[in-house]
């Protein structure tokens, strides 16, 4: 069996940790013994991961540096000996690296998830300094490896795995049960927005675009799912302009899938992500996609084929890429369903555990 540890900082719900959790629970059990460590807090993700049979630590980290937290992370490694030590996000790969020590027994992957244009010098410098005691460095989109490179981490330990989608079924609810819950006419067109509310997602400049597109399609509704640090100040702002009420934040939601597979129509501003799950798992279901022109939204939306691009910031754009959907219904199913073929054959679950399994393996024989 090759012991498989993996660390990050929470097991709230967001990409990251879905993606953990997708790999957690989907690793063969015959051949990989896994174990989840959260070093800050715990979260969503737990309960799904017990009811896998993954065993589960919390370690507590209270702090921006926790020595306390880091001696319990270094004895916790050094009782399991994981063949693999695999981390996930900037605080997860720094005390990774450092509590495994200069000559670790573990084989260290450290994954990053996002183009981390936000990174201090002094997070910078952690990521160079701690680049001999890494393996193997993925990212989940070649935007984020080239990142890394730029930053220093070499090429021949640089690896894209890109995140994993499910194509979902059939929505169990109704159109009508939807718009019940939303609390909106029938007769709405549903635009969405999936993710964390925070400043890399840019919900002003779709509030904004928005507020354009009720005055030439009265009949839409803006639904923002997910929570996050800008909402009680988006919310604000949106009570504040005229969309006439049309906009509704309802938090984080279990039946995302559900509601989703019901938009007309999906949007996402971002002005830096790594590789956007909620994107993703837009175009898996069906939905038409207006994105952000960043490299990581490039790699998965091709203009007028996928979906539609819009720069950064172009509110105005925004608006009419959503306005040309709703006003196109054929176009906007050719663009879903070339979506939906493109998730299905390159972006799967299955590829996703594959890609890692294959990565285990291989460490685990170099160190054998």
């Amino acid at each position: 069996m090759i012991r498989v540890q993996l660390l990050i900082p929470t097991l709230d719900q967001s990409g990251a940790e879905k993606q953990l959790t997708l790999l957690a629970t989907r690793l063969p059990r015959d051949e990989f013994d896994v174990e989840v460590v959260a070093l800050t807090r715990s979260g969503p993700y737990e309960e799904t991961l017990r009811e896998a049979d993954i065993p589960v630590t919390v370690i507590g980290k209270c702090c921006k540096f926790d020595p306390f937290s880091l001696r319990r992370l270094k004895q916790l490694i050094r009782e399991r000996q994981p063949d693999v030590l695999h981390t996930w996000l900037f605080a997860a790969n720094t005390y990774g690296r450092i509590a495994a020590g200069p000559r670790p027994q573990p084989k260290i992957v450290v994954s990053e998830r996002c183009v981390d244009s936000w990174k201090a010098r002094w997070q910078l410098w952690f990521d160079r300094r701690l680049i001999s005691r890494t393996d193997r460095f993925i990212g989940n989109s070649q935007a984020v490896v080239d990142f890394y490179r730029n930053v220093g981490v070499p090429q021949d330990r640089l690896t894209v795995i890109r995140n994993g989608v499910e194509t979902p079924a059939d929505a169990a609810r109704s159109r009508e049960s939807v718009c019940d819950d939303l609390n909106v006419p029938q007769s709405a067109r549903l635009v969405g927005f999936v993710g964390r509310l925070a400043p890399q997602k840019r919900l002003k400049d779709l509030i904004w675009a928005f507020h354009l597109l009720v005055s030439v399609q009265p009949d839409a509704y803006f639904v923002i799912v997910g929570d996050g640090p800008e909402r009680a100040q988006l919310e604000k702002f949106a009570a504040d302009i005229p969309t006439k009420g049309q906009v509704r934040f309802v938090g984080h939601r279990d039946d995302v899938d559900e509601l989703m597979g019901h938009f007309d129509a999906f949007w996402l501003a971002s002005d830096f992500e790594g590789q956007s799950n909620s994107l993703m798992e837009a175009m898996a279901a069906g939905v038409p996609v207006v994105a952000s022109d960043i490299a990581p939204n490039l790699e998965l939306v091709t203009h007028e084929e996928t979906g539609l691009i819009v720069p950064v910031g172009d509110k105005a754009t925004f608006a009419m890429a959503v306005d040309r959907l709703l006003k196109d219904s054929d176009f906007a199913a050719t663009l879903a369903a070339n979506a939906q073929r493109q998730m299905r054959e390159e972006f799967s679950i299955d590829a996703m555990v594959n890609a890692h399994a294959t990565l285990y393996r291989e460490l685990a024989a170099l160190s054998s």
